[in-house]
Formats: structure tokens, sequence, C-alpha cells
């Protein structure tokens, strides 16, 4: 009952906002997350710290202020896809080079596409379906909370998305649909079982990498392509494709998992400030039956 209290007295009506209110809104949230509340500022400091041993501390702050400044964004932006309008979502996201994964689509062959929680994710969910031929799939962990893991579900397909829990990642490589996929995997989060995760480099830091797009790459030898979400102006994103592996079976152990990751540290690095530092990255250290 809580759930559906909030939603609809709270969530709803912020989402039905203009953006001039919405985006005051989300200085007046940055001022309460920042400077009173604290959200987990230690996790962010240290996670940014540890990725940039090379700056100041005064450069790790400026970093972390402008981090929560676009969190806050990121937040009341994702609220707001609960009503988003099908014009502005093709207003406010681009892509730049549909032609990378349309010859794939013409050629009627599926794609695996890899990204990481950069920028705006919830938006580029929201539009997939709107910009891409391919039928977009994306893999999810399903929220514990039932009566918003199915809110969340409804925003996200409204516009062609199909959202497939991880349970069932193999049976979308072998789901036929009416048209091409690509199946979408968010591979920068921390892995469930560090024994199962290629370990390597990135931003500094001895990490787990999910073996998911490169299990399920070289057993379909799909092309894998990686999506970059770049922020253009607040509330507007560029979608820029790079073609990583067009035969990913051809490649040695962990290429294609380093590959990815090492795309996204290059946007990380080039603008920190989009990236989820909140998140508990560097939680799991490498196993002792790995070194």
């Amino acid at each position: 009952m809580g759930s559906k209290i909030a939603y609809y007295i709270l969530i709803l009506p912020i989402s039905y906002l203009p953006y001039f209110l919405l985006y005051a809104l989300s200085d007046f949230v940055f001022i309460v997350m920042y400077f009173i509340v604290g959200y987990r500022k230690t996790v962010v400091f240290e996670n940014i710290k540890n990725s940039f041993p090379e700056k100041t501390k005064l450069e790790h702050k400026h970093i972390m202020r402008k981090f929560y400044r676009h969190l806050c964004d990121l937040i009341l932006e994702s609220l707001k896809g609960f009503s988003i309008s099908e014009k502005q979502i093709r207003k406010r996201m681009t892509v730049k080079n549909p032609e990378v994964v349309n010859k794939y689509f013409n050629q009627g062959k599926d794609i695996i596409f890899v990204g990481g929680h950069y920028n705006n994710w919830e938006m580029l969910a929201l539009g997939i379906g709107l910009i891409s031929k391919h039928i977009p799939v994306g893999i999810y962990k399903p929220l514990n909370n039932e009566f918003f893991n199915q809110k969340v579900l409804d925003s996200r397909q409204k516009y062609g998305l199909i959202m497939r829990p991880m349970k069932q990642t193999k049976a979308c490589f072998n789901e036929t649909l009416d048209k091409p996929k690509a199946i979408i995997f968010g591979a920068d989060q921390r892995p469930g079982n560090p024994t199962k995760a290629v370990w390597m480099e990135f931003l500094n830091q001895d990490t787990p990498v999910s073996f998911g797009v490169e299990k399920f790459g070289k057993e379909y030898n799909l092309p894998i392509v990686f999506g970059a979400i770049r922020k253009v102006k607040r509330g507007y994103y560029d979608f820029e494709y790079t073609l990583l592996f067009e035969e990913p079976a051809k490649a040695e152990y962990g290429e294609i998992t380093k590959a990815h990751t090492l795309t996204l540290e290059k946007d990380i690095k080039e603008n920190p400030e989009y990236w989820l530092w909140s998140h508990k990255r560097w939680k799991h250290k490498r196993p002792d039956s790995l070194n």
C-alpha cells in the first residue's frame, strides 16, 4: 500500500512537471542530498579517489560535487520517464551513427549491445525502441518491490523495448521475433559471483567484470556493439555506436570483456561526473583461487 501511495501521490505528479520546474526541484534535491543528508558521500569519494590517484583531493571533491548535481538530474529525469511523451524522447535523445547497426538489421542479423550506467541510461531505455530498427531486448535484475518493478517495466517498455529478467538471458538468444533483435547488457555493475568474472584493471583498481557479454557473444557469434551516451546539455543526450567485434567467436578469452570495459573507462575519464559513483563497485576482492 505504501508503494502505491508514493507512486500516485509523489512520483507521478513529479513526472508531470514541466522541465523548468523539474530542474528547479533537482537543484533543491541536490542541496538536501549533498549538504544535508550526505547520501553515500564516503562511498562516492573513495571510489573517485581510488579511480584517479593522480588527482588532488580538491579535484576529487570537485568531481564528486558535479556527480551529485548530475545524479539529482538523473533521478528527476528518470521520474519524468513515467509520463514522458514519444515526441519529447525523440527530441532529447538522438543517434549519431545508426548505420553502424542498421547494416546488420538489413542482413537479418541479431546483435549484442553493451553499455554502462553512464549519463542517462534510463532515457536510452525509453528511447531505444524508437531509434533502433532492431527490436531491443533489455536484460535486467528485477526489483524486490513487485509494484515498483511492474511500474518500471511498464514505463521502459512503452516505446518498444522488451525487458527480460537475467534468468531468461539464454532464452532471449534463442527467441525468434518479428525482426532482428538487439540484446542489451549493462555490464559495469558488480557481478554477483566474483569467481565467475573476468578480473582486470578498471579505473586503476583490480575489478571483476561480468562475463555475460563475452559468454553469449562467443557462443552465438553475434556482432558486439558498444553504446555511448553523451550529454549535450541538461536533459539532452547523444547516442553513438562503436562496433567492438564483428565475429566474437574468434576473440581470445577475456578480450571482449576487456574491450567493452575499457571503452566505457575512456568515456568516464573524459567526463567522470556522469558515471554512477554511488554504486559499491569494488566491494569484492579477487578470490585467492584466481591469484
